[in-house]
């Protein structure tokens, strides 16, 4: 059975994840851990706060995968994303990342090359998808 690691926070839950989600769970029988970096924005926040906005997307993506019949657990992970995928991979054998970001620009995490950095840290195979942010209502 392959094992993928979604990571992502505000493009989370979008149509581009869970076509990639639906792809694989074609492929053959798999299993997702979501991780939701618990990236601090750049207005003024909370520990609580920032965390408490990962865990609800979080619970929101469990909820769309479930939807679609994948199984899937998640959690919320480090601020920083590569550092968030590194502790699940010293835990948890993983097949592949898919690492979804916002399109260059407004991507912070483009800005810090975690796609690369990834790939090069951990020597997996990383599957990037740029797609639009979640709209999260609070």
């Amino acid at each position: 059975m392959r094992r993928y690691l979604v990571v992502a926070n505000r493009t989370l839950g979008g149509p581009h994840l869970l076509d990639a989600v639906r792809q694989r769970m074609q492929e053959g029988e798999c299993t997702f851990h979501v991780v939701v970096p618990a990236s601090h924005p750049s207005s003024a926040w909370s520990e609580g706060q920032v965390k408490a906005m990962a865990k609800e997307r979080l619970d929101d993506a469990l909820a769309r995968f479930a939807e679609i019949g994948a199984t899937a657990t998640g959690e919320v992970g480090d601020a920083s994303p590569v550092r968030a995928i590194g502790d699940v991979l010293l835990r948890e054998p993983i097949d592949e990342v898919i690492l979804s970001t916002l399109p260059p620009g407004p991507s912070r995490w483009l800005r810090q090359d975690v796609v690369h950095r990834v790939q090069r840290n951990y020597e997996i195979p990383v599957v990037h998808i740029v797609a639009q942010p979640e709209h999260v209502a609070h």
